[in-house]
């Protein structure tokens, strides 16, 4: 069987969603493919507040915020095939899909991959000591909690200050857990300030800055495991160690987009691990477009909604031949910038750069070249910064640099 569509989108989280619905609005015949048996992907698991402040102007859970986008979606026009599974892609833009019913193809006139990211798991950690059971990345604890009303365990660390760390280190104690700490192995938080103060803070969680584990105990179970303080480097200092008896060691050690899929057809960009987009969010393959954590991982779902939009609607426009001609230019990183998104920009339209830093700064200059400049007060390497160009910004230039400079 072949089903026939001017645009598919891939994966029906936030950003697939808000792209499907984009799309389909703008007069494509929209299909929108989800693995899962309902839309909403890591959001149904996400059931605390602070969803949706930007998009909707009130807070809401994560359910909430996959309702809305599901009830947005259902009055586009767009079909929506959930428990089906895209196993490759290639040129033609063709899908082969896998599904209850049996293996399929779509074909397209434009693909927008929606896929989301996937936690970083145990064993690139490279940490010494045997393999038992009780470590869990911080998504599948959170979904062992949230959704299946089962606890990880009795005794936990968590390894990592990202948001969801630090949002599982609040959840697990609201459970009657004990939650003996969170260990960064930087000399700042890996999240939003204001989950260090209403996860960590306000129930008396200690984080353990320039921390590490540098060795697990146990056979069967998680028994315990070795701390030590690191030096700048993120090296251990010797003497520093000390054991800590858990039974629960909980991962929140970062995000890569989902992207293995289209290795065939692109190389990664290696700073973010995604893929080289332009100012449209058009991969190198014209017919492709990413959204969301797929194009690199943003610390807001209403960004994350705002970028499915974009491609969404620029899938649609390519799909009838009105995108206008990407004559890109590339975007370089300059002093202070850890991330930038999209990798190339075309002259004279409107972008929005993402960017973050490396480290926190207090105040700074966002300079980009060409002259504009924008000044930022609290950058924090967890916060993505956006940066709305307008066309004359760019308008003759051969590449655009950004930078930010401490002030």
């Amino acid at each position: 069987m072949r089903i026939d569509v001017d645009v598919a989108v891939v994966g029906g989280g936030a950003a697939g969603m808000a792209a499907a619905k984009a799309a389909a609005q703008a007069g494509a015949k929209t299909l929108l493919l989800e693995r899962e048996r309902r839309l909403g992907g890591v959001l149904d698991q996400c059931i605390h507040p602070g969803f949706g402040l930007h998009r909707y102007r009130e807070e809401l859970t994560g359910p909430e915020f996959a309702h809305r986008l599901i009830h947005e979606l259902e009055h586009s026009g767009a079909e929506v095939l959930t428990e089906a599974t895209v196993l490759a892609i290639s040129e033609g833009p063709e899908l082969r899909v896998a599904s209850p019913h049996g293996l399929f193809r779509v074909r397209a006139r434009a693909v927008v991959w929606a896929t989301g990211a996937r936690e970083r798991p145990f064993g690139p950690l490279l940490i010494p000591g045997p393999r038992p059971a009780g470590i869990f990345t911080a998504g599948l604890a959170q979904k062992l909690v949230n959704i299946y009303g089962v606890l990880p365990g009795k005794r936990a660390l968590i390894l990592g200050s990202g948001d969801i760390g630090l949002i599982m280190a609040r959840r697990l104690f609201l459970e009657g857990m004990e939650v003996v700490g969170v260990v960064e192995i930087k000399p700042f938080p890996g999240g939003l300030l204001r989950n260090v103060v209403q996860c960590l803070e306000d129930f008396g969680i200690p984080l353990f800055l320039r921390h590490t584990v540098i060795q697990v105990h146990g056979q069967k179970r998680l028994s315990g495991v070795t701390l030590a303080e690191v030096d700048e480097r993120g090296r251990p200092r010797v003497g520093t160690e000390k054991f800590v008896e858990v039974d629960t060691l909980v991962l929140s050690v970062g995000l890569i987009p989902e992207v293995r899929l289209l290795s065939p057809l692109l190389p990664r960009e290696q700073t973010h691990r995604g893929v080289v987009v332009n100012g449209y969010l058009q991969a190198q393959v014209p017919w492709l477009f990413l959204a969301g954590n797929a194009l690199v991982v943003f610390d807001l779902v209403d960004t994350v909604a705002n970028t499915g939009e974009e491609a969404g609607r620029n899938a649609a426009l390519f799909a009838r031949g009105e995108l206008p001609p990407a004559r890109s230019v590339p975007v370089r990183q300059g002093a202070n910038v850890a991330t930038l998104v999209p990798q190339q920009i075309v002259p004279g339209q409107p972008t929005t750069v993402y960017l973050r830093v490396p480290r926190p700064f207090a105040r700074a200059r966002i300079r980009v070249s060409g002259g504009y400049e924008k000044r930022a007060v609290g950058l924090r390497p967890a916060e993505m910064v956006e940066l709305s160009l307008p066309g004359e910004a760019t308008l003759g230039l051969s590449e655009l640099t950004v930078e930010v400079i401490p002030e």
